[in-house]
């Protein structure tokens, strides 16, 4: 049986108001007991009801998108297609950048909350009291994390990784490097290196480092010296900044190492070479993640639901087979 405000409200010692407004007018409680509120809540696993959302204005017709980094050439095409989707619907659409900080995430959600109908989170980093309260003000949706009582979407690269692997020791390779910029606490290329290492496969992990371009020009100079025949990249951004330093450093690719990123960007199939990369379907993503938001925005859906999406491997040109042991 789900819990209610009362169990919250006497499990804390305040009135039922109080705990309705520490979700829906945060500022109008003092912030011991909003914090106090909001803990027992997750523990109890309390979700506020959604007629709190009354509360807010009026609709916009807008929908709100905030992401890590706009800079990212993963994020436009998913905004796009977003966008599109939600032209069709009579809709129009805001984004805002959190530069993958906590704080800014806040500001940014702050800034457009009441702008929009809902909220599409691109793996958010608050906490999940604080995601509860913000789906209590406002229709969310979460993408690539999961929170109890609140829709969301997780892309689930556990095929297209596999498929990575599988490629590499077809073609011979027994040692590879991953590297590694998954976000503190997340841990999602640890997976990766599991999934290989259950292919029969040594793995060098290498970082963790940001999600950034910078950090694939810094690994690449390591595995240059690490006897590593492949390398696979937390996404095609660090993949690409690697494929840049073996260029300079005179390692050649795929002669010498072969390089796989993820997110299969635009950029993964114009660059020289080409970039073999786990792909994500931006159009798939992108008409999920509208279905859900719209379910929470218009309450057609019956109950919070959580949607994963499969990947697949793209294979390129900067896949090849392992340098016999000579070359190296």
């Amino acid at each position: 049986m789900a819990v209610t405000i009362n169990e919250v409200a006497k499990a804390v010692g305040v009135s039922t108001s109080t705990v309705s407004r520490a979700f829906t007018a945060p500022d109008q409680v003092r912030p011991e007991t909003r914090e106090r509120v909001l803990e027992v809540s997750a523990e109890l696993g309390y979700v506020p009801n959604p007629s709190a959302r009354s509360l807010r204005a009026g609709a916009t017709a807008t929908l709100g998108m905030i992401i890590p980094d706009l800079a990212n050439p993963f994020y436009p095409p998913i905004f796009k297609a977003l966008q599109q989707r939600a032209r069709h619907l009579g809709y129009t659409t805001l984004v805002a950048d959190c530069d993958d900080r906590e704080s800014a995430e806040l500001d940014a959600i702050a800034a457009i909350a009441n702008r929009v109908d809902g909220l599409l989170l691109f793996a958010s980093a608050l906490p999940e009291e604080r995601l509860r309260a913000i789906a209590a003000q406002t229709p969310l949706v979460l993408v690539n994390r999961d929170v109890p009582g609140i829709s969301s979407l997780r892309i689930d690269l556990t095929a297209g990784v596999r498929q990575a692997g599988e490629l590499l020791y077809a073609l011979g390779h027994r040692r590879c490097a991953l590297i590694d910029a998954s976000r503190p606490g997340y841990e999602r290329d640890k997976l990766f290196a599991e999934i290989f290492r259950g292919l029969g496969l040594t793995v060098v992990e290498l970082g963790p480092y940001e999600p950034r371009f910078e950090s694939g020009v810094h690994a690449a100079t390591l595995v240059a010296t690490g006897g590593a025949t492949a390398v696979l990249a937390h996404n095609d951004l660090v993949a690409l900044g690697a494929l840049q330093q073996f260029t300079a450093l005179g390692v050649r690719v795929p002669a010498d190492v072969s390089l796989v990123g993820i997110d299969d960007t635009l950029l993964a199939s114009v660059c020289t070479p080409a970039l073999t990369s786990v792909r994500i379907d931006p159009e798939e993503l992108a008409a999920a993640a509208a279905e859900l938001l719209l379910e929470a925005v218009t309450g057609r859906g019956d109950s919070p639901r959580q949607v994963v999406i499969g990947t697949r491997l793209v294979s390129r040109a900067s896949t090849g087979p392992a340098p016999a042991p000579t070359n190296r």
